[in-house]
Parts: structure tokens; C-alpha cells; sequence
């Protein structure tokens, strides 16, 4: 018996040794992290707890709240498991409606999917939803279409916070009651010899109908990459493209937002309906919540997103900021519900749904004032939260039955399952990790305000997490 008190005493003694050594090796790595000098200007915050007993193995600004960048998406996703489930599907209504004249008019009921039209998944690929619309009305007895009756919540694409540079872009696209292709179109330029020269546009894919484009992008040195940014016009229809791209180059692409989904959508089921009916091609009317307009319309094909733990893969993988802004608009949509109301206030359903997750987060014990934000995705530079909030909900994901899911959908960098999020001189990593040893520990770490190349500092990051290995 003796032997047996001595074996689990001298283990027990091993297992303290480990976690002092731990903790003294990360208060070092992170002193010489903090005194390097991308940092003299910058504000830094790591915590790290251990994941089985909640006990804090670092703590360094943890109360601070900091711009989180796209490590905010863990928040949304978390989030958004506990209030519509893993098996949450959006679904978009197609039927048709009498209008006062008793013409026929296509009757849209979006539900803000934000994969419909997404190359992700075969079901909502472009051409197969196009397919199954038209072939669906091809069933129903009707010569003359006289427009498209689309119900929408709000006009508000863009949440606060968001910087001009952003919102032209591919990552900056917002997120619409109906959203098409994740409101993203391709560019394809064409650089000159010589540095200086203009870029041309070879190919827009698809075809916009709502926007012409301004090229203004210049030929840069070669390997110098995709510096060029397309900026949306504030009082006309023409955008314009800035910045540059690497000398002799045939095909190089970069990724826009699509100003208004729904018209786009509509314009391309118009060139589908083309020849096999007669369309009278007027502008959408987008009617307010319950508002139907007096007739009832007749359902003929109900689509469907892919489930949420299959969203919230590619929301985490991929980073896509378009997900996660209707995802917070979505948890405002399901608490109001269809009631009757005439109208919402501009960009009410994106303050709403930031109420719904500090209000849920607060009732499962976080204070509010640390999960101050204004979007869904991280790219408002406003948005401040703390680690310590995040690894709070870190670790309340890890005890719940949809954790492998969400688990699953990390990212792995540095040999570690964490989120990364990154804007104008921010940088974070947050996630879990389990030790050679066993142990296992979850953590966040946010830098603002860094100076020189991210990958370096990305380094420097990296060497602090591995003293978790």
C-alpha cells in the first residue's frame, strides 16, 4: 500500500513540475516576445488555460479588449450552434402570385441564405439552382411573367463599422435576405511588360448587370502579388479598381462584391427564363417582412441551405465574412419572427442579432462589456473583445454535444487547431491544443498596432504557442 501512495504521490509531484515548468516557460517566451521591436508600438494580450481543469497557465492582458479580427468568427459559430441547432437550414420559397390584374408575378421568400448559389456544395452550385427554379415553373400554366414580388427584411447590407476599402471587395461583401454566388464576382486582369503599364479587364464571370467597372490598375514588379482593390461608387454605377498587379500576367484574378444581390439574381433568372416565356423584365419589388401584397402566392419549389455544421466548416475554414454577417442577422430574424411589422430600422437586424450574443453570452456567466461588437464576421476595425471571453467560450464549446463539429471546422496552423483572424495591424490565433504530454490547453492571442511584415510577427507568434508542444 505504501508503494502505491509513494508511485501515485511521485506521479502527482511530476504532473505540478510539468505545470510550473509550463507556466515559467511561456512567461519567458513571452517576455522576449513583447520586448522585440515589431511590438514597441503594439498592445498584446495572451491567455491560456488548462482545458480539463480551468486552471490559468497565462494570463497577460486577458481583461483588455482588443480588435479580434476574424478570431471573432468563433463566437458567431459557437453561438450560432446553441441558438438554431446543427441541423438549422435555411430555406428560400419559390412561387408565383396574381397581381392586382391578375397577371403572374414570381414570388421570392429568402430567408438571408447565404449559400444559395454557393460553388460549395453540388445542391447549390449556380446552374443547378437556376435548373431546378425554371424546370419547376415549367409545371405551371402561365405565359406572361409581369416581375418578381421578393420579401426582404431590410435594406442594410453593410454593418457599421466597416471601411470603404473593405466593402467593394470579395471579403467585404455584405449579407442581403437573398444573397447569390456569396455576392462574389471574379475579375480577370491582363498586366503590360513594363512596370507602369495599364491593367485590362479580359473577363468578368458572371456577367454584372448592375455595375460598370473603372480600371485604373497599374503593372507592378513581378512577384509582388494582388495589390489591386476594387471601390464601390458612392453616388453612380461605376466602381473602380485601384492598385496593382505583377507585370506579364494573362489571367489574373481577383474577387468583387456584388453591390445588390437580389437584382443580379433576378437579371440571370431572366436570361434563363429568356425564350420560354414572356417576361416583362421590371425591377424586383421588394416587399417588408409580411407584406405579400394582398394575394397569397402558390409554392412550387422550396431550396434549401446545407446544414449548419456543414456552413459553419467553410464559415471557419475559409474565413468567409459574408457567413458570418448573416449569421448574426439571422439570430434577429428567428427571434422577431414573421410578425407584423411594416418595416425595420436601417441595420436593426445586425444590432439586434449583436444584443442576441451578449445577451446569451452574459447569461452563461461572460461580462457583455467584453464582447464589444458591431458585426459578424471581425472585419470592423471597432469590434474589441477580450481573450478571456474567448477562451471562456472556447472552452463552454468544449462541453457541449455539437463540439466536434466546431472542432472540426478549425483551421490547423503551427500544428494547432485555431482560429487566425487578421486586419490592418492585427493579428490572433485562438483554439486548442494538446500537448505531447497529454496535457490539454485552450488559449487566445491578439497583437494591435504591430509593426513591420505579418509573417514575421506571424512567426513570433508561433514560437510563444509552441512552448504548448
Amino acid at each position: 500500500m505504501k508503494k502505491v501512495f509513494l508511485v501515485i504521490g511521485c506521479w502527482s509531484l511530476v504532473h505540478c513540475l510539468d505545470a510550473q515548468s509550463i507556466k515559467e516557460k511561456l512567461r519567458q517566451a513571452y517576455q522576449q516576445f513583447e520586448s522585440d521591436s515589431q511590438l514597441r508600438h503594439a498592445i498584446s494580450s495572451l491567455y491560456v488555460i488548462n482545458a480539463k481543469t480551468s486552471e490559468v497557465v497565462f494570463d497577460k492582458n486577458s481583461q483588455v479588449g482588443l480588435a479580434p479580427a476574424s478570431t471573432q468568427k468563433i463566437i458567431i459559430a459557437a453561438t450560432a450552434f446553441e441558438l438554431l441547432g446543427k441541423d438549422f437550414r435555411y430555406k428560400t420559397e419559390f412561387g408565383t402570385r396574381p397581381d392586382p390584374e391578375d397577371d403572374i408575378c414570381l414570388w421570392i421568400n429568402p430567408s438571408g441564405d447565404p449559400t444559395f448559389g454557393s460553388w460549395r456544395w453540388e445542391s447549390t452550385r449556380e446552374q443547378n439552382v437556376l435548373n431546378t427554379i425554371v424546370n419547376g415553373l415549367r409545371q405551371i400554366d402561365f405565359d406572361i411573367c409581369k416581375g418578381v414580388f421578393v420579401r426582404v427584411w431590410n435594406s442594410e447590407q453593410i454593418p457599421n463599422g466597416w471601411i470603404w476599402q473593405d466593402v467593394g471587395n470579395y471579403y467585404g461583401a455584405g449579407a442581403a435576405t437573398l444573397n447569390w454566388r456569396e455576392n462574389q464576382y471574379d475579375l480577370f486582369l491582363k498586366s503590360g511588360k513594363e512596370i507602369g503599364d495599364p491593367v485590362q479587364i479580359v473577363e468578368i464571370s458572371p456577367k454584372i448587370h448592375s455595375l460598370k467597372i473603372d480600371c485604373r490598375v497599374t503593372s507592378a514588379e513581378k512577384g509582388s502579388g494582388d495589390n489591386a482593390y476594387v471601390y464601390l461608387p458612392l453616388n453612380d454605377t461605376n466602381a473602380v479598381i485601384r492598385g496593382t498587379i505583377p507585370v506579364s500576367e494573362e489571367h489574373f484574378k481577383i474577387s468583387g462584391a456584388i453591390l445588390n444581390p437580389i437584382n443580379e439574381f433576378i437579371s440571370i433568372l431572366e436570361d434563363s427564363l429568356r425564350g420560354r416565356y414572356k417576361w416583362n423584365p421590371t425591377k424586383p419589388t421588394l416587399g417588408i417582412l409580411g407584406n405579400f401584397g394582398g394575394h397569397n402566392p402558390r409554392v412550387y419549389y422550396t431550396h434549401y441551405s446545407p446544414t449548419l455544421d456543414s456552413i459553419i466548416y467553410w464559415f471557419l475554414q475559409k474565413s468567409i465574412n459574408l457567413y458570418g454577417e448573416a449569421l448574426i442577422k439571422t439570430f434577429a430574424y428567428q427571434k422577431l419572427g414573421l410578425q407584423s411589422i411594416d418595416t425595420i430600422p436601417a441595420n436593426e437586424s445586425t444590432d439586434t442579432g449583436v444584443v442576441i450574443v451578449k445577451d446569451f453570452w452574459k447569461q452563461k456567466g461572460l461580462d457583455e462589456n467584453e464582447l464589444n461588437i458591431y458585426d459578424g464576421s471581425g472585419l470592423s476595425p471597432l469590434n474589441r473583445v477580450t481573450t478571456h471571453a474567448q477562451v471562456e467560450i472556447l472552452k463552454y464549446a468544449k462541453q457541449r454535444p455539437w463540439f466536434p463539429y466546431f472542432f472540426n471546422a478549425l483551421p490547423e496552423y503551427n500544428n494547432m487547431k485555431m482560429k487566425s483572424g487578421s486586419i490592418s495591424d492585427v493579428k490572433g490565433f485562438c483554439g486548442y491544443h494538446t500537448s505531447g504530454g497529454g496535457s490539454q490547453y485552450i488559449f487566445s492571442f491578439l497583437i494591435n498596432n504591430y509593426s513591420g511584415s505579418s509573417s514575421a510577427l506571424v512567426n513570433k507568434m508561433y514560437k510563444v504557442l509552441d512552448v504548448l508542444k
